[in-house]
């Protein structure tokens, strides 16, 4: 992994910054008032290639990997316009179809989801499974040559902008035990696909759904992979979805941070900046400290994802969540303190940040799951759960 990145990062960090910039924060707090998703951003960053830079050339995409997908997350939050449909469509969705989708399977799904024009969500929670995945009762049943899906999803993000979604299911012969699971694109406008959006007190373009699925027919080239695959198909696409967590947060930060820095810098009490006092200086200093250190994590992970080292990755991955959670939610916390009353208006941009900033201690996977997985598997405790 190289310190200093090369110039083709450094231009696409630029470039991603500049097309940030022409939409902002402003921009998001008019799409989440009105109830829309950030449109005209997506297709601004599909029409650069940005949405599948991640996606194999011979499919539209940029030909790159994780590391460069994580860039456009991370910059994107540096300017307050964040694209969380990006953690599911190019980084689980495009990456599962494109490692075990088959050759028209990608050829259908994979070029829309590179340049944007499709956007592909993602279904594995469920009401009464939760972080437990092995819990999942959702169905597929073979009825021919067709699939019958039967079940329930619940905090799906942005099926109101998704043309298909990744299902993750069981097959019927495979309800107990470990779970096997078989994933299946499911077209939004399927009979049988009932969607009920989840009021949320977070401020977020994107909204949450709860899916139910009534007897949903599908096609056998629905099926992606093996009808009871083994769970590495999965968290081929879960991994990603940490490393893409984790930039989000890394970008925030970044973003919140810079929001105070440049407050102290100009908010003048008893005779000089308020940056500095320590009170204020120090605390700033240990956010850009901790945000630099998470930084590097996703830069591991994404490096080691790339590489193909996959269980080095899914280590890296979940550290990486784990720091850039946490120093996103510290780093939104304090640089509201640091504004004093300011912090808390409109004209700022960070309160409405403040429930945002928890989103990804909670999920992907929650703070405690992937302490839980470093307890286990880096350090060799007994199993908890």
């Amino acid at each position: 992994m190289d310190v200093i990145e090369s110039e083709e990062r450094q231009a696409l960090r630029k470039t991603v910054s500049d097309l940030g910039k022409q939409f902002g924060p402003e921009y998001m707090r008019e799409k989440i008032a009105a109830g829309e998703g950030p449109t005209e951003l997506w297709k601004a960053a599909g029409d650069l290639g940005l949405i599948g830079v991640n996606i194999a050339e011979q499919y539209g995409g940029g030909g790159a990997g994780m590391y460069e997908l994580g860039i456009v997350g991370e910059e994107l939050a540096a300017v307050g316009s964040s694209l969380l449909m990006l953690v599911v469509s190019p980084a689980i969705n495009g990456t599962i179809i494109s490692r075990f989708g088959t050759e028209e399977q990608k050829q259908r799904w994979l070029p829309g989801i590179a340049s944007g024009e499709t956007i592909a969500a993602f279904a594995i929670t469920e009401p009464d499974a939760g972080s437990n995945s092995h819990r999942i009762t959702t169905t597929a049943r073979r009825d021919g040559d067709d699939w019958i899906i039967s079940g329930q999803k619940t905090f799906i993000s942005g099926i109101e902008l998704a043309d298909v979604i990744l299902v993750v299911s069981r097959s019927e012969d495979a309800k107990t035990g470990k779970l096997r699971p078989a994933l299946f694109l499911m077209p939004t406008d399927s009979p049988g696909l009932q969607k009920t959006k989840i009021p949320m007190e977070v401020g977020l373009p994107e909204s949450q759904w709860t899916l139910f699925f009534d007897d949903v027919r599908l096609p056998a080239d629905a099926l992606v992979g093996e009808p009871d695959a083994a769970i590495a198909q999965l968290f081929a696409g879960l991994n990603p979805e940490r490393i893409m967590a984790a930039a989000g947060s890394v970008g925030s930060a970044r973003y919140a941070i810079g929001r105070a820095v440049d407050y102290a810098k100009q908010r003048t009490v008893f005779k000089v900046p308020i940056g500095a006092h320590q009170a204020i200086a120090h605390p700033l200093a240990e956010l850009k400290v901790e945000t630099e250190l998470a930084k590097l994590m996703l830069q591991k992970a994404a490096t080691l994802y790339d590489a193909g080292e996959e269980f080095a990755a899914a280590e890296a991955a979940n550290m990486a969540k784990f720091a850039g959670g946490e120093a996103g939610a510290k780093a939104v916390d304090r640089a509201i303190h640091s504004l004093g009353g300011n912090g808390l208006t409109t004209e700022y941009g960070l309160a409405q940040m403040l429930v945002a900033s928890r989103l990804f201690r909670i999920a992907p996977v929650s703070r405690e799951m992937v302490l839980n997985f470093i307890s286990e598997h880096s350090l060799g405790l007994p199993k908890s759960y």
